[in-house]
């Protein structure tokens, strides 16, 4: 059981990664190595996590709603991928030893990191190499397996699943941050609802524990929604890269020593 203050640290942990997700993404990269921190074992911070979070993406999502104009077919064909992903992950979870979670922690963080840090150049090496022209039918039927194996990545570990969603909807959707802001709001919802109900039968959520945490998730999507469009996006990407690139690497160290 967490002292009050521990609870109160990991309600702005959660509030901060809400901001963070609807902004950008990767925000829990703040909230995840925060409740292992407090000392709550890693699979069950992550499945707690994962269900603390979910009114943060809804918040982010809701705050940007204007901006998700123009994208019903894409969220027609990305938030069931997006689902059934999620789904997939909550379940190679529960059924993958503790052992091998820990040991993939690091990585994957670093992984999300990465991916968002060279966005740009694969999103230039697929166009000149596929001829892919951004357009949405197309962009839509590219990004249907990616979108989906990135949601099973959600669903198996929630620490840097807007950071990777947001990269693949910049390789095949020629908009801007703010949209594919929005649209990455309802994908990583759907994901971690769909891996969050799933969870619900795993005994393994801390429930006071996740209260505190939604109510913060909640507040910071929202807030950050409300703000997203006033963010420089470079800056904001190369923020959220140190981040993941701190974290990862704090975590590799500590799986050696």
């Amino acid at each position: 059981m967490l002292s009050g203050s521990e609870l109160a640290l990991a309600g702005l942990a959660a509030a901060a990664a809400g901001a963070v997700n609807a902004l950008a993404g990767g925000g829990t990269l703040i909230s995840f190595p925060a409740l292992v921190a407090l000392g709550v074992p890693e699979v069950s911070a992550n499945i707690t996590n994962t269900v603390a979070l979910c009114p943060g993406y809804l918040g982010g999502a809701l705050a940007q709603k204007a901006d998700l104009a123009g994208q019903k077919k894409r969220l027609m064909l990305l938030i069931p991928a997006g689902i059934t992903g999620g789904l997939i992950g909550g379940i190679l979870l529960l059924c993958i030893s503790e052992q091998v979670f820990h040991i993939l922690v690091p990585f994957l963080i670093l992984l999300a990191a990465v991916l968002l840090a060279v966005q740009n150049r694969i999103k230039t090496w697929i166009r000149s190499h596929t001829g892919h022209d951004g357009s949405d039918g197309r962009g839509c039927r590219n990004a249907f397996v990616p979108v989906g194996l990135s949601a099973v990545y959600g669903g198996y570990f929630g620490p840097g699943l807007s950071v990777i969603v947001l990269a693949v909807l910049g390789l095949f959707f020629d908009d801007s941050l703010t949209r594919l802001n929005a649209l990455k709001q309802c994908i990583s919802l759907a994901i971690n609802v769909a891996a969050a109900v799933f969870f619900l039968f795993s005994g393994l959520v801390i429930w006071y524990l996740a209260l505190v945490m939604a109510a913060g998730a909640l507040l910071g999507g929202m807030l950050g929604g409300r703000i997203a469009g006033r963010i420089n996006p470079g800056l904001l990407r190369g923020l959220v890269v140190v981040v993941g690139l701190v974290i990862g690497t704090y975590f590799l160290i500590r799986l050696f020593i």
